[in-house]
């Protein structure tokens, strides 16, 4: 029977570790070492690679720590268990004792697991599901993830439509920048102080050093109405999916419908070139555990649901 070791991550594992995301079958360029240490300083890293007898990386696990818990990812949109692209079940389920016995070790209490969702996935599946349940996993949130799978049928609905061809007369301008700053200090920042009294999880400064490391990953698209910037959308592009990372209008861009045209214009431009536009999800604190409203205009855009899972092991 193979054995297999966990190794906390250092510095000196920075080049394995990125070698092996690059090829894995289940990563992006969000568990590359760049991207998870931009924000060091307000979470500590535990993340953790399980090697083989051979000294062969099998795995690893993009995590931080929280006094007994180890959260996979509480820094990322998604964390998990990071795999080679034609790894067996048996392996896997391994890789889970292997790392379960070594949290244990180090005195531990719990895993909480936010796995990637499967269409990032270049292989896709979920062994991690059948492992947890036989450990007994506790299935402790899930959100509604809003996605349109352009290889399949999506329809968009016919208000969106009416509205769209209503503001083709308009001249509205669309730019595609790597700058940042003009969304983030005119549009962003001040739209989400006034509606939910908070601020974008990145910083100006933070988004623009990421788009500087990661410059084929991260584009800023911004509408203009007679030349005044009134929407904008901060688009993370992964091997196969588009995703939204941010989104925000002007009132004056709000009343012209600036980014459902901007979400129109993007689904033409890359329907051909990608399987998925993941639009996020629609997580509130109310009684339906959603954002009704939202879940309704992303649904009108053509969105399709699927579950962003976390769950709870007690070790």
């Amino acid at each position: 029977m193979k054995t297999y070791s966990v190794n906390k991550y250092t510095k000196g594992y920075y080049n394995v570790w990125n070698n092996f995301i690059s090829d894995a079958k289940n990563a992006t360029f969000l568990f590359h070492r760049d991207y998870m240490e931009y924000h060091s300083d307000r979470f500590e890293d535990y993340s953790l690679l399980i090697f083989d007898e051979k000294d062969n990386l099998k795995a690893i696990l993009p995590a931080n720590r929280v006094g007994n818990i180890l959260y996979s990812h509480q820094g990322l949109t998604y964390g998990g268990l990071v795999l080679e692209k034609f790894v067996k079940y048996n392996e896997v389920d391994s890789y889970f004792n292997s790392i379960f016995t070594f949290l244990k070790q180090n005195k531990f209490d719990e895993l909480v697991y936010k796995p990637i969702n499967i269409f990032y996935q270049i292989n896709k599946s979920e062994e991690y599901l059948f492992s947890f349940f036989k450990k007994n996993a506790v299935l402790m949130k899930r959100e509604l993830n809003l996605c349109i799978p352009f290889k399949d049928d999506f329809r968009i609905s016919k208000s969106k439509l009416k509205h769209y061809r209503k503001n083709l007369k308009l001249n509205l301008e669309i730019e595609s920048t790597g700058d940042f700053s003009t969304f983030w200090n005119e549009v962003l920042i001040p739209r989400l102080k006034e509606k939910h009294n908070t601020k974008p999880v990145h910083s100006i400064e933070e988004i623009q050093y990421l788009a500087n490391k990661f410059p084929n990953n991260i584009f800023q698209y911004n509408v203009f109405y007679e030349g005044e910037i009134i929407a904008g959308l901060t688009i993370f592009k992964f091997k196969k999916v588009l995703k939204s990372q941010y989104g925000a209008t002007t009132l004056l861009g709000e009343k012209l419908r600036a980014l459902d045209f901007l979400y129109f214009k993007l689904i033409e431009k890359y329907k051909e070139e990608f399987d998925f536009f993941d639009m996020g999800t629609c997580t509130e604190t109310n009684d339906l555990g959603y954002n009704e409203g939202l879940l309704m205009q992303k649904e009108e855009l053509g969105c399709s649901l699927f579950n962003q899972d976390t769950y709870k092991i007690k070790l």
